[in-house]
């Protein structure tokens, strides 16, 4: 068994690192941005677009305001930007907006950031991987009715490549990652110069339209809508912090890496969030259910050749590879939370490829649900999208203002230990601080307004599910504050772990076989009292079972055959009756010994092929503080 699920292993996942090589599979700036960054960059697929399917109702001519709304979205963008470097170079072990917010605001203004995050961890992974379906759909429109199991293919695949290592799936994923943002840059390139007419090339056409907007339209309702436009254009925000996550994931000098990947994604992003803006604006391009604002984009620009399959393409590889960025980031997160004991401890577990293989299967699971419910949608969860982050953009730059706060009370050359970093005078805290304020005051009045306008969409799933996930946080905390206390040596009276053992074995079995021989004999050895129970539920039953036992009289004369007559099928109730006597009535307060003997099977597969007696059983006999089971296995060959 162990042979071929090794080499199943092997084959699937490669060969296991040693620990000591965990350096060498760290990143350089290059497969960090594909990796980290994917996430930003693609959404510029579809932000303009959600922008503009607001808009659209109040008409087409509304649209005109898709780039001034983009324009402060990419003020926005900078200031968080801005705010995630100081947080990178403060906090070089990673942990983003959680750690800030332990270190700065307390346990659960941290356990806030890392419940938004996680969640919008799990929402990257479902949208991204749904839009890049809905690229596909839109060049081939055929494969609509597939856009579910493909999306979910697409999240195993994407779960087989991060198994097997994060520099593996950094070099598989940089190729898509630059080919989108080349093709992307070379169609906003080329319609800029058609736009302005230089070289003398064909200009470019606007499209004429006459949509009329809902009507009538009050004051607020146009407030209202623009807000909304505003909120959905958000989405261009989700990733940024990705990369203070896992600074860790870089090579040395990993901070000064990972400051120098969030500036190359910065100009990246904004770069195409607004080309592509203007060009769709100036195109009057309108949003559409059946192909996307990028794609009419590069068809009106480029046409319908191999630059635009090349942009739909690389879209559809960038947009599901975006989900990267989650599967990078819910598992490192994750580990923190186990680490300080707000999560399950095997979430603090490295595979054999030095990822954290519990956190990726995890992510890959609940991302496939979400999938599932929303039948691969993206513009139906994309109302559930960007909170989590806004929550956290708020939490961390608030954070941040109180760590410029404690360097402003230092002097040149002091420094002072927060308990999770070492902070040293700077020059420029005054503005650094001023900036992380107004970031912290922008993000948080953006979240209110993506509640406001989003919560009857879906975001009250999200502002439930956030305190929801931070009381099962905390309750697992208090899980192991309790396993530490009843596990603590601390004033240990040898009487309060001591308890006397009764000289009685019991063996429970349902035929007389080799396997049940081993144990009988192995039970042998430890008492000289050693009862032999069996449920029988016909007297036929009962003749063949001591027929049975009389034929190896070697093993079975010093040992008490007790059969329990039963007429039900239940066969584990009385067995389990019979032990809880024994152990009240004739031993009280010592504790009995079970054996159970059990065969195992060749293979996993075979396992399941026969009763799980033993497992119900032991599982029954768990909650009885005076009964101790022991296994005898018998293998199977």
């Amino acid at each position: 068994m162990s042979v071929s699920y090794t080499g199943i292993k092997r084959a699937l996942l490669g060969t296991p690192f040693p620990t000591h090589n965990e350096i060498h599979e760290r990143l350089d700036k290059t497969r960090g941005l594909a990796i980290f960054a994917s996430d930003p960059i693609s959404s510029n697929a579809y932000a303009t677009e959600a922008i503009m399917s607001v808009l659209i109702l109040l008409g087409s001519g509304a649209l005109a305001m898709t780039l001034p709304i983009a324009m402060g979205i990419m003020t926005l963008v900078l200031l968080v930007i801005f705010s995630y470097i100081q947080t990178i170079l403060h906090y070089p072990d990673g942990g983003g907006a959680y750690t800030v917010a332990k270190d700065n605001l307390g346990t659960y203004p941290s356990l806030f950031a890392a419940a938004a995050l996680l969640l919008d961890y799990i929402l990257t992974v479902s949208v991204s991987v749904s839009a890049g379906v809905r690229a596909i759909t839109s060049a081939f429109p055929g494969t609509y009715d597939y856009r579910v199991l493909m999306a979910i293919t697409a999240v195993f695949i994407l779960t087989w490549i991060n198994l097997r290592g994060v520099r593996e799936s950094g070099t598989i994923f940089a190729l898509p990652t630059y080919a989108f943002v080349g093709g992307v840059l070379l169609v906003v390139g080329m319609g800029l110069v058609r736009f302005t007419g230089l070289f003398g090339v064909p200009a470019l056409v606007p499209q004429v339209h006459n949509v009329a907007g809902i009507q009538p339209v009050s004051q607020f309702l146009f407030i209202w809508l623009v807000l909304r436009a505003f909120a959905a254009g958000c989405t261009a925000l989700t990733g940024i912090e990705a990369i203070s996550n896992g600074v860790q994931a870089f090579k040395p000098p990993e901070s000064k890496n990972a400051a120098k990947t969030m500036v190359a994604m910065g100009v990246i992003a904004m770069s195409l969030f607004v080309g592509i803006t203007f060009l769709a604006t100036h195109l009057n391009i309108l949003p559409s259910e059946s192909e996307s604002v990028l794609s009419q984009m590069t068809r009106s620009v480029a046409g319908g050749g191999v630059i635009y399959y090349w942009v739909q393409f690389f879209t559809m590889m960038i947009l599901i590879l975006a989900a990267n960025t989650g599967y990078q980031d819910f598992p490192r997160l994750s580990s923190f939370l186990a680490k300080d004991g707000f999560m399950p401890r095997w979430m603090t577990h490295r595979g054999d490829r030095l990822v954290y293989s519990y956190g990726i299967v995890v992510l890959a699971f609940l991302a496939s649900l979400l999938i599932l419910v929303f039948q691969a949608d993206e513009i139906a969860m994309l109302p559930l999208y960007a909170l989590g982050v806004m929550l956290s953009f708020t939490l961390s730059q608030s954070g941040m203002v109180l760590l410029m706060g404690k360097i402003g009370k230092l002097k040149p050359g002091e420094s002072f230990f927060t308990g999770v970093t070492t902070i040293h005078f700077e020059k420029g805290w005054p503005w650094k601080r001023l900036l992380n304020a107004v970031g912290a005051v922008t993000t948080a009045v953006v979240l209110v307004v993506l509640i406001v306008t989003k919560f009857t969409e879906g975001a009250w799933v999200i502002v439930l599910a956030v305190p929801f996930l931070v009381v099962f946080f905390r309750s697992i905390n208090r899980h192991y504050a309790n396993v530490a206390e009843s596990l603590s040596t601390r004033d240990l009276e040898l009487a309060d772990v001591t308890r006397p053992v009764a000289n009685v074995l019991i063996v429970p079995v349902a035929d007389i076989h080799r396997g049940t021989l081993y144990a009988l004999q192995f039970a042998k050895t430890f008492s000289d009292d050693v009862r032999v129970i069996s449920v029988v539920t016909s007297d036929q039953e009962r003749e063949r079972l001591v027929r049975r036992w009389n034929r190896f009289p070697e093993i079975t004369k010093d040992l008490n055959l007790i059969c329990i007559d039963y007429e039900y099928r239940d066969i584990l109730t009385p067995l389990v009756e019979y032990i809880e006597r024994v152990n009240s009535t004739e031993f009280p307060n010592e504790v009995v010994t079970v054996v159970i003997p059990e065969f195992v099977a060749e293979s996993i597969g075979s396992q399941f092929l026969h009763n799980q007696t033993a497992n119900f059983l032991r599982f029954r006999l768990r909650g009885h503080k005076d009964v101790a089971v022991i296994d005898v296995p018998y293998q199977i060959s």
